[in-house]
């Protein structure tokens, strides 16, 4: 008779324990201001949001009980004809804060090319890890093409409003003030 594993891994005990890490070093290896750590704090949270959204519950299933589809038909390599629009729009809007906090944190995201790329590459390490978990694991998370698109809009658009909010100079004052790395940011309009 042949064995199979199944069970659930849920992204709790994960999560917490390396947020719990981040914090350790945030206040006792680094000493940003008080601004600068919420934004950090913020930041962190909102990527295990993230995280927890794209792949968890992580449903392992090995052996018999395996999902028989093969992974490589759970890719959806066609853009846009294949787009579920509510998803689509979910997408963007999962990865707007994402864009917003680039250039708070990081000096050198300061054009809608760089956010590109990051958005980009972010995304794309987003659906390698489910294609990887997916294989490995048999999870039934899906990698799709949409998804990049989606999620790098997403990142450019909370850049765009990030910048928009920066000409306001009440906003420049804060968000200065809150950005992690000194820096002068100055936007072409």
């Amino acid at each position: 008779m042949e064995d199979s594993i199944m069970f659930t891994i849920h992204s709790w005990p994960i999560l917490v324990s390396a947020f719990c890490i981040f914090l350790l070093y945030l206040f006792f290896g680094t000493k940003y201001r008080a601004g600068q750590n919420f934004v950090l704090i913020t930041f962190a949270l909102y990527l295990s949001a993230v995280i927890h959204l794209v792949f968890f519950p992580i449903e392992v299933n090995i052996g018999k009980y395996a999902n028989l589809t093969p992974w490589y038909k759970t890719i959806n390599f066609i853009p846009i004809l294949t787009i579920d629009l509510i998803t689509f729009v979910l997408n963007i809007l999962m990865l707007l804060p994402f864009g917003m906090y680039l250039p708070l944190i990081f000096d050198k995201a300061d054009s809608v090319k760089t956010i590109m790329k990051q958005g980009l590459l972010f995304s794309f390490t987003l659906e390698s890890l489910q294609l990887i978990i997916r294989i490995t694991l048999g999870s039934g998370r899906s990698t799709d093409v949409n998804d990049l698109i989606a999620n790098t809009l997403g990142a450019v658009f909370g850049f765009m409003i990030f910048r928009k909010m920066y000409k306001i100079k009440a906003m420049k004052s804060i968000l200065s003030k809150l950005m992690v790395k000194e820096k002068k940011l100055e936007y072409q309009g």
